[in-house]
């Protein structure tokens, strides 16, 4: 086993659990501290806890909206529907401060070719400000994230909108025709170089099909629309262009020539399968065997091959102030620290490969099933920090990257993300016992 897992931990790693077992490993993990989240006042997560403090370069300790959208979807799958609500309208609630950048791009004031000038979704998580620093800021898969699950919520009820949420709706309808989202350049679920991707065409066309099911249901959500943006062709033109141009691409990443764009494998792609579910049958068996095979590590899942983020030795090459800046106009200086083979391995993706395998498992009571949601579970455990960690024991690092030829956890450590995976998959272990 690459990473000896915690003393804690290591009884429950046996082939066979039955439910005490889990509840008992979960009692562990709660009692530690693992799936401790902490989100401020107002609702909104921070992307990392407790980070040391020669740590605070790496801004983590700010806001980024897909985080809290899928750390809060962790709440809302677990069966914890207020957090999640709560985050949700925080979140509204910022789009809805700053609705201006919807607005301008929609009426041509703006550039929407400058990231800064188009919604944020990096921010001040206890003011819901702004932050006035040059990000990547053109992240399709962001926004679609948030009106998915939003939209998801209030179609369930858990959610009371106010009317300036209602309007923001119709705004992402036709902010997304304007940018013309299914061939727009973005910087994506990593927040590096803008391409035409299918990881955020899928994320952005997924919000959508929720915006137009909430639609169906509560048709006065588009009575406060304003009568443009809530026009229900315009919203299914784009849910059309949105898929074809998604299957176009798909299995792969992005397809265009440019090899600082081409991409055929990217893990990013598993979330079309789980939780967006925007993809499935031999689409998704493709996305999920391409990651398994060309992607997977002893230690973790690489997000893509050529991946120079927190790539070997990373923290002796870069300066602090370096590490974790904005590479979307110019990766090529934090590329050339890369040898092959030694990108990081991250912690995000084999608990949700366990959802998938868990989900089929229930349908399909196949062994297959069961013993691969068993055994991505199994890794995800032992991603955990253990006792040699120089943080705190059973904590979720982002990723495992190579330190004096030793792979040893990053500086953001816990993340929430991982850890919100990592309940969503002990949950649905409890489920398939």
């Amino acid at each position: 086993m690459p990473n000896k897992p915690a003393k804690a931990i290591q009884k429950f790693l046996s082939s066979q659990q039955n439910r005490s077992d889990l509840q008992a490993l979960e009692k562990v993990l709660h009692d530690a501290g693992t799936f401790q989240f902490a989100p401020l006042p107002n609702g909104i997560f921070p992307a990392a806890l407790a980070l040391q403090e020669d740590y605070e370069y790496t801004g983590y300790s700010n806001a980024w909206v897909r985080d809290n959208v899928l750390v809060a979807y962790g709440h809302y799958a677990t069966g914890k529907v207020k957090p999640a609500a709560k985050c949700l309208s925080a979140l509204a609630d910022f789009f809805a401060k700053y609705q201006h950048r919807f607005t301008d791009i929609i009426s041509g004031e703006a550039n929407g070719n400058d990231p800064m000038q188009r919604p944020h979704i990096r921010f001040n998580a206890e003011k819901l400000e702004e932050i006035d620093q040059k990000w990547a800021h053109a992240q399709n898969d962001a926004l679609g994230y948030f009106l998915w699950l939003y939209c998801k919520l209030c179609r369930e009820e858990h959610l009371q909108p106010k009317d300036s949420h209602k309007y923001l709706l119709g705004l992402f309808i036709d902010y997304f025709h304007t940018i013309k989202f299914w061939e727009d350049e973005d910087s994506g679920h990593w927040e590096e170089v803008r391409k035409i991707a299918a990881s955020s065409i899928g994320t952005a066309t997924a919000g959508l099909l929720e915006l137009s099911h909430l639609f169906d249901e509560k048709p006065d959500f588009i009575k406060a629309s304003n009568d443009t943006c809530g026009r229900s062709d315009w919203l299914e033109d784009a849910i059309t262009r949105g898929q074809n141009a998604m299957l176009d691409i798909l299995p792969e990443e992005c397809i265009q020539k440019d090899p600082l764009k081409h991409r055929d494998y990217d893990a990013a792609l598993l979330f079309l399968v789980e939780p967006l579910q925007i993809v499935d049958g031999a689409i998704a068996d493709r996305i999920i065997g391409n990651v398994i095979e060309h992607l997977q590590g002893e230690y973790g899942i690489r997000r893509y091959l050529g991946d120079s983020y927190w790539c070997a030795d990373y923290k002796s090459k870069l300066d602090p102030e370096k590490r974790t800046e904005d590479f979307s106009d110019d990766q090529s200086t934090r590329d050339a620290l890369l040898s092959p083979g030694e990108e990081a391995q991250w912690c995000i993706f084999d608990p949700v490969i366990s959802i998938i395998y868990g989900k089929r498992y229930l349908e399909s009571q196949s062994s297959a099933d069961r013993k691969k949601q068993v055994a991505y579970f199994h890794r995800s455990l032992t991603q955990l920090t253990n006792e040699a960690s120089s943080f705190e024991t059973l904590r979720c690092p982002e990723s495992y990257y190579l330190e004096k030829g030793k792979y040893v956890p990053n500086d953001i450590t816990p993340l929430l993300w991982t850890q919100s995976n990592l309940l969503q998959a002990l949950h649905m272990m409890k489920q398939t016992t």
